[in-house]
Order: structure tokens, then sequence, then C-alpha cells
């Protein structure tokens, strides 16, 4: 764990999120809510939109050990719940161009109703489920090659939920 007491997840909100994406929350009232300015991004002429659905397999316990980072350089990447789930958050910002910073990792708990886009470069966790298996939908631009996503080596990462 690298000397390193548990990281304690957070809930997640606007404002702490706001360095590594935007947070998508389903209105509370009849309607409809846009989201037109920040996430979603594509930095590659030739990536086209994907729309993937997961089932998402549960991570057992209250602790959560984090044993892989990845991002994606070029593209935003959302990441949308199907049904209300518990789900874990992890992310840490750049500390050198193409480098973790793995000693600011944050990790969130989302709400029910609410979803997520990484901002295009944001290193993060792969999806964490918590208690059940629980359907996504994620959304970003691939076009096939190696830069669709990078991951970086790391040692565990232990997370409170």
């Amino acid at each position: 764990m690298s000397g390193r007491s548990a990281l304690q997840a957070m809930p997640l909100t606007t404002d702490a999120f706001a360095p590594f994406g935007e947070v998508l929350t389903v209105p509370q009232t009849p309607g409809r809510r846009d989201y037109f300015d920040g996430g979603l991004a594509n930095l590659r002429p030739g990536a086209r939109p994907s729309v993937s659905l997961i089932l998402g397999a549960p991570a057992a316990g209250t602790t959560i050990e984090v044993t892989q980072i990845e991002r994606h350089a070029f593209s935003s990447q959302s990441f949308l719940p199907l049904a209300p789930c518990r789900w874990l958050v992890v992310v840490a910002p750049e500390t050198q161009p193409g480098r973790p910073d793995l000693s600011r990792a944050v990790a969130f708990l989302p709400a029910p109703g609410q979803g997520l886009t990484f901002a295009a470069g944001t290193w993060h966790a792969p999806l964490t489920v918590l208690e059940k298996p629980a359907p996504f939908a994620i959304v970003m631009w691939r076009d096939g090659g190696p830069e669709d996503e990078e991951f970086a080596p790391m040692e565990p990462l232990q997370i409170s939920v």
C-alpha cells in the first residue's frame, strides 16, 4: 500500500469533481437537463462516437483496492448508470506529462441519479461497482488505435467506502 493510509471516498459534488470533468445529474422534477459546455470532447478528427453497455461486477467489502489506472488522452468518457446502484470513482491529477500523481488521488461516491464525464486525459480507475452487479452506458470516441486508452503502472491504493 506504499505506506499510505486508506483514502476515504467522499460524496461526488460538482465543485470537487470539476478538475477532472463534469457531474451529470438527473433533474429532480420532470424535464430535461442538457450538458453543452464542459466534458464532452473528441480531440482526434478520425475518432468516432462509441456507446458501450456494461454490467459491472461488484467489488466486495468496505475497503476497495485499486490496482489499475487509465486515461483516454484524446476523448472524454462518460459513465451513466442505467439503474440505481452504489459505485466508486477514483481519479488522479497528472504530475508530469503522461504520468498520474497517485499521491493526490481522490475518491468519490456518486449519489443515485448521478453520472459523470471524465475530461479528456483524466487518469481514473476502471469502473468500480459496489454491492451488486450494475448496468452502465459508457460514451466516448475511439479510432481503434493504441491511443484510445493508456494504462499506467501503480502501487495498490486502498479506498474506504
